[in-house]
């Protein structure tokens, strides 16, 4: 006798359904046993920290500490060594003590003193109490000068002509020296105008505090063509 199923009940037709709603419930109970184990962990820290007491750290304050100088060495002590000397001891070291007095006498020996002149320093000044001056005055001293300065022939033929400055020395004997050019214009008119100024005669010297001193000039001679 074969049994026959009512195809109406054969539940092989919801084993799909079935499995579906199978991995839905394990998935819904392995969710919700996730989010219970996160919600452990989550609220047991904030549990145990409002129990725990903080404490505030205390910063020490610290100084600098102060460095002392050393203390200044001790002056070396002194001790004085006196020497007991008896009365008989006859002592070698014995001051002699000349006597200085004079009488009528004693003969006292002059000596002479020797006073050395100080030289004068060769000074040369440009400016003193009393200036040198040429016999007759500067009107003479020109004329002296035209009348002996001879006018180069090289410096003619050339048309030179100019102004020469000539710087000397009147020493203290009133005499012309260091006579040198300090601004010319040709050799040959430099010459000349030297020439001239070394042939100057005597002045009378200047002084300075009542002494002659030596006293530097400097003249332009003119060398102009017609």
């Amino acid at each position: 006798m074969e049994l026959k199923k009512n195809p109406k009940v054969d539940l092989r037709e919801y084993s799909g359904i079935f499995m579906q709603v199978g991995f839905v419930l394990s998935l819904g109970i392995m969710l919700l046993a996730f989010n219970i184990t996160q919600h452990e962990k989550s609220v047991n820290p904030l549990g145990e920290l409002d129990n725990v007491v903080v404490e505030e750290e205390i910063v020490p304050i610290t100084r600098q500490q102060e460095i002392k100088p050393p203390p200044p060495p001790e002056p070396p002590k002194v001790t004085d060594v006196i020497n007991i000397v008896e009365d008989d001891v006859e002592i070698e070291d014995e001051l002699e003590i000349q006597d200085t007095e004079a009488d009528q006498d004693t003969e006292v020996e002059v000596v002479e003193m020797v006073e050395e002149e100080e030289e004068e320093e060769a000074q040369v000044f440009f400016i003193v109490e009393n200036m040198p001056e040429f016999p007759g005055g500067d009107v003479e001293l020109r004329n002296y000068i035209n009348k002996n300065v001879v006018y180069p022939e090289i410096a003619k033929e050339n048309g030179i002509q100019g102004r020469v400055f000539i710087q000397f020395v009147v020493n203290r004997n009133g005499e012309v020296e260091g006579v040198k050019v300090v601004r010319g214009v040709d050799p040959s008119l430099d010459k000349e105008a030297v020439r001239v100024i070394k042939t100057l005669p005597k002045w009378a010297p200047g002084s300075q505090r009542g002494k002659p001193v030596k006293v530097s000039f400097t003249v332009p001679i003119n060398f102009q063509l017609n």
